[in-house]
């Protein structure tokens, strides 16, 4: 499978390999975000310990 998207305005890109499958993830940040990324992640954590 091979998917391509072109965008007219570079972005951080990570690459990742995993067995024969290679993952490419672009990192978008929102102009318009209400939260910090420290924020979001410690949301994030929270809400994954209560579900535990």
């Amino acid at each position: 499978m091979n998917n391509t998207a072109t965008n007219s305005t570079t972005c951080p890109t990570v690459r990742k390999q995993i067995g024969k499958t290679t993952y490419i993830v672009r990192v978008h940040f929102s102009q318009t975000a209400k939260e910090t990324m420290e924020d979001k992640i410690k949301r994030m954590l929270r809400e994954e310990v209560r579900k535990m």
